[in-house]
């Protein structure tokens, strides 16, 4: 049953069930291994639900179309947003999984985000890294108490702060628990994001 899952995606089961299971949502260029070491740093316990996007930019694997550098094709995120959350949805009967927290960077981070916006009930927390708002004008959802955690760099070239800042708003408005965090690094990153994001998961 996993084979007929609608996203190419590799699985490792949690050793602990008790903690809840990590989709991991990689950024543009990487794929479904991508994330995996990083998954297992900051819930070495967890089960770990890593698909790969796909849509192909230059070679690239991605969860979604951009028309250049910063500006998204807002329809496409719509679709393919709904689209993770189906499988999300699957992938939870297929491998018996509680509803994960989404841990994504950069392109990944976004698709989180968006997946937040349009389908609250496919995930029970975020952890978005180096992301920006997936919606010039975003639409209301119901995220109440939802845990998530925006992590920026300050000094990042391709996400401004104020960008972070709106989709931490977009999110609060909506009723997330939203805490954000700036570290000391670029778009890249780093052990500092690492023990935040571990801590957040220890938190949950």
């Amino acid at each position: 049953m996993p084979d007929a899952l609608a996203f190419v995606h590799k699985f490792e089961p949690a050793s602990d069930p008790t903690r809840l299971p990590i989709l991991l949502l990689h950024g543009t260029g990487g794929d479904e291994s991508d994330l995996l070491p990083l998954g297992r740093a900051i819930a070495p316990k967890a089960a770990l639900l890593s698909p790969r996007g796909k849509v192909i930019e230059n070679g690239m694997p991605r969860f979604f179309r951009r028309l250049r550098e910063g500006v998204f094709d807002e329809e496409d995120v719509r679709r393919r947003a709904n689209e993770l959350a189906d499988f999300v949805g699957e992938a939870r009967k297929a491998y018996g999984l509680a509803k994960p927290v989404a841990v994504g960077f950069s392109n990944g981070a976004n698709i989180a985000a968006a997946v937040l916006l349009l389908r609250p009930e496919a995930l029970a927390g975020a952890i978005l890294m180096r992301a920006m708002p997936p919606f010039r004008d975003p639409p209301k959802s119901e995220l109440p108490g939802t845990p998530v955690l925006i992590l920026s760099g300050r000094l990042d070239p391709i996400i401004p702060a104020e960008g972070a800042a709106q989709l931490a708003t977009a999110l609060t408005d909506s009723g997330a628990q939203v805490e954000r965090e700036t570290a000391p690094a670029g778009h890249g990153l780093t052990q500092e994001d690492l023990r935040l994001a571990a801590a957040f998961l220890d938190k949950l």
